[in-house]
C-alpha cells in the first residue's frame, strides 16, 4: 500500500510586484545611490526573478504616503516589531491559505467533510489557537480532524510534510490528508545591509500551497512517494539560519549555501537511488532556493535547463516562497501530465544546514 498526492492548489497575495520595483524600494530605504545601487542592480538581474508577491502593498511605491505597513519615514522608523508582523502574519495567513485549500479540493474527488488530518506548515508566523485552527473553522472541517503543525523548518517543510502525511495514509487505508504551507515571508524584511540581508531581500516572497494525499487503495491517481532520504551538513549551520529578533524573524542566508550544497547533493542523492533500487529519473522538482542553487544542482546531476523547467518558472514569477515554493513546483509538474511511471526527483534545503530529498512516482 502506497499513499498518492492527487490534488495541488496554490494561492498568492493580491499584491503582485515587479522585481525592479522591489529593487528601487530597497535601494531607497538602505540610502543607495551611485556604486551601492549599481551592485544592487546587478543581484536583482541575477536572481532570475521577475516579480513576486506580498501582504505588503509598500514594496511597490516609494511614495510615503501609500505606506500602509511602514511608517511614512525616510529611514522606516520606528521600524516595525515582532508583535507588529506577527500581528499582521495572524491577519492575513488564513485567507491565503484558504485560498489554497479551495484552489485544491475543486481539482480533487475528496471532499472537505472527508478529511481526516490536517498538517499546517509555516516558518514566517505562529499564534495559537493558530493557523490550523483557523483552517478548520474557515473550511468548516470536521472538529475532529487530526492536527499536526510543522513549524520553523524553513525551505525544505514541504518534504517534512509529505512524508509525515505518507505515514499517516500508510498507517491508515481511509485516510484523506491535507497538507498547507503558509509563508508570509516579506513581513520580515530587515533593513540592513550585509550581504545576507541583501540577498534575502532579493529572493524571498509570499504565498500558500495545500495538496491532498489518501492510500492508493481508494483509487485516487497523481505522484506516489517511493523514497525519503535527508541529510544535515553540520559544516553549514551557520550559513543558513532563521532567528526571532525584536524587529521580526532574521534569515541568515550566505552566498556560501550553493558551494556547500555542491558538496553534499550528489552524495545524497546516490543514497536515494539506493532505497528506491536503482530506477531511473524522468523528472524533476528542484526548490528553486535561488539560481545559483539551480545552476550549481544541474552542474553536479548532470541535467540541463529544461530538466528544471518548473524550478525556474515558479522562481521567474514567484520567487522564493520558503516551504510553499516546493509545492508550487510540484503543481507544474502535475500540469503537465507526466507519463505513468516515470519517477521525479525533488530535494530542498533549509537551516541546518539540511538537504531534503524524495522520489514520487507518476502513477
Amino acid at each position: 500500500m502506497r499513499s498518492v498526492i492527487s490534488a495541488i492548489g496554490t494561492a498568492v497575495p493580491e499584491n503582485k510586484i515587479p522585481q525592479k520595483e522591489i529593487l528601487e524600494f530597497m535601494a531607497n530605504a538602505h540610502g543607495f545611490e551611485g556604486k551601492d545601487k549599481t551592485r544592487l542592480k546587478a543581484l536583482y538581474r541575477a536572481s532570475g526573478i521577475q516579480t513576486r508577491h506580498s501582504v505588503i502593498p509598500d514594496y511597490s511605491s516609494l511614495n510615503m504616503e501609500d505606506w500602509t505597513f511602514y511608517p511614512k519615514s525616510k529611514d522606516l522608523s520606528p521600524f516595525p516589531t515582532t508583535q507588529q508582523r506577527s500581528a499582521l502574519y495572524k491577519n492575513t495567513a488564513p485567507e491565503l491559505a484558504i485560498r489554497a485549500v479551495k484552489n485544491c479540493i475543486q481539482k480533487s474527488n475528496i471532499k472537505l467533510d472527508e478529511i481526516t488530518h490536517l498538517i499546517t506548515i509555516s516558518c514566517t508566523g505562529m499564534y495559537a489557537p493558530g493557523l490550523d485552527i483557523d483552517l478548520v473553522n474557515g473550511l468548516k472541517l470536521r472538529p475532529d480532524v487530526q492536527r499536526t503543525c510543522i513549524n520553523f523548518m524553513g525551505c525544505y517543510a514541504a518534504i517534512t510534510g509529505i512524508r509525515t502525511a505518507d505515514a499517516f495514509c500508510k498507517a491508515d487505508p481511509t485516510a484523506n490528508v491535507l497538507v498547507v504551507s503558509t509563508e508570509l515571508c516579506t513581513i520580515h524584511f530587515q533593513n540592513k545591509t550585509d550581504e545576507d540581508n541583501l540577498l534575502a531581500n532579493a529572493l524571498f516572497s509570499d504565498g500558500a500551497a495545500a495538496l491532498l494525499m489518501s492510500s492508493s487503495e481508494q483509487g485516487e491517481k497523481g505522484l506516489s512517494p517511493v523514497a525519503f532520504h535527508n541529510q544535515i551538513l553540520n559544516d553549514g549551520g551557520e550559513n543558513m539560519a532563521w532567528n526571532i529578533g525584536d524587529f521580526g524573524f532574521e534569515m541568515k542566508l550566505s552566498s556560501y549555501v550553493p558551494t556547500l550544497i555542491e558538496s553534499g547533493i550528489a552524495g545524497m542523492i546516490e543514497q536515494l537511488k539506493q532505497k528506491m533500487g536503482g530506477s531511473s529519473i524522468e523528472q524533476y522538482a528542484i526548490h528553486p532556493g535561488g539560481k545559483r542553487i539551480l545552476e550549481v544542482i544541474e552542474q553536479e546531476l548532470n541535467l540541463d535547463k529544461n530538466d528544471n523547467r518548473h524550478a525556474y518558472e515558479v522562481l521567474q514569477n514567484y520567487g522564493n516562497m520558503s516551504s510553499a515554493t516546493l509545492i508550487f513546483v510540484l503543481e507544474k509538474l502535475m500540469e503537465e501530465k507526466p507519463t505513468k511511471g516515470e519517477n521525479c526527483l525533488s530535494v530542498a534545503f533549509g537551516p541546518g544546514l539540511t538537504l531534503e530529498s524524495m522520489v514520487l512516482e507518476v502513477c
